[in-house]
């Protein structure tokens, strides 16, 4: 039986393969996921396993969730994403949701970058700080 190492190896491999310029090809994916399912090698499921969490992470930090309290107009919603594709590059997809729990301000998630810039957030620091 091969080590968890050794399987989590293998994964971040076929992983490696499934990328092509930088980004998820998703025919890829579903290749070796066949092959792995066909030929069942030992200790398949477990890399199967691996393999699907690497891209099931890969998928979540190219999806942006932006929280606003109220609707963003346009201009504002093309700044954000021009400063998400800087920072996480072109592939990133936002989507926009409005949250009035917020109060006003933003909340930005990606993968499990958390930006939160709402007043809800920081009266909650504020309440945390004197209490």
């Amino acid at each position: 039986m091969k080590s968890g190492k050794e399987l989590n190896r293998v994964a971040k491999k076929l992983f490696a393969a499934c990328m092509v310029d930088g980004q998820l090809d998703a025919d890829s994916v579903r290749k070796v996921v066949r092959k792995l399912i066909d030929s069942k090698p030992r200790g398949y499921q477990a890399v199967l396993h691996a393999f699907w969490r690497l891209v099931r992470l890969e998928d979540e930090s190219n999806q942006a969730l932006v929280e606003s309290a109220v609707e963003l107009d346009s201009a504002t919603r093309a700044e954000v994403v021009a400063d998400l594709e800087k920072k996480y590059g072109p592939q990133v997809q936002a989507e926009f949701a409005i949250n009035p729990a917020l109060i006003g301000g933003m909340k930005i998630r990606v993968g499990s970058d958390v930006w939160d810039g709402s007043v809800k957030s920081r009266l909650e620091r504020l309440d945390e700080k004197f209490n």
